[in-house]
């Protein structure tokens, strides 16, 4: 970088505007290029390495063999790939050709939290993958992606869960529904007063 700006500095004191425009140019072109590429979903301390990245995309079975049944490993390394580099993306279609049942519901499952991580930071990258589970027509993948998408949906242990009709207080005026009665066919006064609580 310092032999570019030694040129650069050269350039500029030369006497035609040409070069010096051109030069400016080449600095900054050459100190894009140079910048770190930012990740795709995450911060530098949660990447994959790029050659994890560049060893999946070169054969995508090496994540098969490298989790050796754990399917818990194979759907972590997945999500930290395509977290890393979206390019990892179209690889999973040759994995799936290669994967057991019990491996592609492990790759949705790490589909779906990649798709999750990049939510917030890259929406455009989480409508790629999601776009992706849909064009696949695999059901165990789907199963995998929407198993994890309810386990990501239901609340945490110890946690109040949120009221619903079976956990609703019950009693008279218990709901602000307009149906009443023991099944709920009967319509309702909406001008009864509502009872205030005790």
């Amino acid at each position: 970088m310092s032999a570019i700006l030694i040129k650069l500095d050269s350039l500029l004191r030369g006497s035609l505007p040409v070069l010096r425009i051109a030069a400016v140019i080449a600095v900054a072109v050459s100190a894009t290029l140079s910048a770190p590429a930012q990740a795709q979903c995450v911060d530098r301390a949660e990447r994959a390495p790029s050659s994890a990245v560049s060893a999946f995309v070169s054969d995508p079975s090496v994540l098969l063999r490298q989790s050796k049944n754990d399917r818990d490993k194979l759907s972590g390394r997945l999500t930290g790939l395509l977290v890393t580099d979206i390019a990892a993306l179209d690889p999973v279609r040759d994995m799936l050709r290669q994967a057991s049942q019990a491996d592609r519901v492990a790759i949705g499952a790490g589909l779906h939290r990649a798709e999750e991580r990049c939510i917030a930071t890259k929406p455009d990258v989480a409508r790629r993958i999601s776009e992706f589970v849909a064009k696949l027509h695999d059901g165990s993948v789907l199963k995998g992606y929407l198993t994890d998408q309810d386990a990501a949906a239901a609340p945490v242990p110890g946690s109040p869960a949120p009221a619903t009709a079976s956990n609703a207080p019950a009693g008279p005026g218990a709901s602000a529904g307009l149906m009443s009665g023991e099944w709920k066919t009967e319509l309702a006064d909406p001008f009864k007063p509502v009872p205030l609580p005790e």
